[in-house]
């Protein structure tokens, strides 16, 4: 079952990063707090390629039976390198586009379909209440990075 926090996470969470960055410059929008570790910019590219491998997986999990996933590594996928030089106000129309088709697909689905499992190479077997509750518990790890980079000492 999809219980109501988290419908209500999956419609509003996302919305949390205009607010979190409202006020934040470009140098800090761009900053890299180390090498290899990533900008405000590059989380929320991640954030935006990242929902569409939730929905394709999602939708494996209601076609194929049990489905293994790999890891997902957004630094090996094409998809997030181009759009990390996409502007952020293109990056949240992306967000905001994919969420609606993610909320769509997700509260329309039966008690036997939401029953349905993919495996998780962490995780293990998940059920796709499960998968939705992983995924919004990540896109937050992401939010929590964000505002730490909005917010940490000046540059």
């Amino acid at each position: 079952m999809m219980y109501p926090s988290l419908i209500e996470r999956l419609k509003s969470q996302h919305k949390a990063i205009s607010a979190i960055i409202s006020t934040v410059g470009e140098e800090r929008l761009n900053y890299h707090p180390e090498p290899g570790k990533w900008s405000i910019h590059d989380n929320i590219a991640h954030l935006a390629t990242y929902q569409p491998v939730f929905i394709e997986r999602t939708h494996k999990i209601l076609t194929t039976d049990n489905p293994q996933f790999n890891r997902y590594k957004a630094d090996d996928e094409a998809e997030f390198l181009a759009w990390q030089s996409k502007p952020i106000p293109v990056l949240l129309e992306k967000i905001e586009g994919n969420r609606k088709i993610l909320i769509q697909l997700l509260t329309g689905l039966s008690d036997q379909q939401l029953e349905r499992r993919g495996l998780h190479p962490k995780f293990g077997n998940l059920s796709i209440p499960e998968w939705t509750e992983f995924f919004l518990l990540h896109e937050a790890h992401h939010l929590f990075t964000i505002f730490q980079l909005a917010h940490s000492s000046p540059l």
